[in-house]
């Protein structure tokens, strides 16, 4: 009787440990990049009923009491020497390199905040089925570094809005990170690629044999 009884206490807490015991709801993964790139989703895109606006940003950031707008404490936070901060969130002094053009930048009126994958493509790749909220996440997201990145501004505005298949960074030796970037991201948000967009990426991947790319989904 006895042992009866411990075997139904034990089945009754087995029963409750998968409720109780936590783990975690978006664990990072690192994948070979050419990995990566074959786990995209693959559809056809479309850019109907775009906006540039449907994303809200740059929004107060991640800590709305510094002052600071995203594309600020972006700044800050990938100075490569510290800016000093001044009332408003005034950015004077300080540097930063911009991997895209292996460029050193002394001003931050010099840089551009580029999102990885461009607003217009996340919209082209699934973000325009996303609620207004989810897309201010998307656009204001510090929450994987890649997915914003401080540019010169001469780079991110010839990048604009294209793929891989229509853009790489002017430095030919950043085009395995780049690559790796842009699918951690797209991987992140749960975001298609078009079949040019898939071929250039394998393409990279190719000779990429020892880049990997980590990305956590986003919340």
């Amino acid at each position: 009787m006895v042992n009866a009884v411990l075997r139904g206490l034990a089945a009754v807490a087995l029963a409750v440990l998968p409720a109780t015991v936590s783990t975690p709801a978006h664990a990072a993964e690192t994948l070979p990049l050419a990995e990566a790139v074959a786990s995209l989703p693959v559809a056809t895109e479309s850019r109907d009923g775009y906006s540039r606006d449907k994303f809200r940003h740059w929004n107060t950031g991640d800590d709305p009491a510094d002052g600071c707008n995203t594309r600020a404490e972006v700044l800050i936070h990938e100075a490569v020497d510290p800016p000093a901060v001044g009332p408003g969130c005034r950015l004077s002094g300080g540097s930063w390199f911009s991997y895209y053009d292996a460029t050193v930048v002394t001003a931050a009126s010099g840089l551009d905040i580029d999102h990885m994958v461009p607003l217009a493509e996340a919209w082209d790749s699934g973000a325009s089925a996303w609620t207004p909220l989810r897309r201010e996440a998307y656009a204001n997201d510090q929450g994987a570094k890649p997915s914003l990145v401080a540019a010169t501004a001469r780079s991110n505005r010839s990048k604009a809005d294209q793929d891989p298949a229509e853009w790489l960074p002017p430095a030919d030796d950043v085009h395995c990170r780049y690559a790796a970037e842009w699918v951690g991201t797209k991987l992140r948000w749960g975001l298609a690629v078009d079949d040019g967009e898939l071929s250039a990426l394998e393409n990279v991947a190719a000779g990429c044999p020892e880049q990997t790319v980590t990305y956590e989904p986003a919340p």
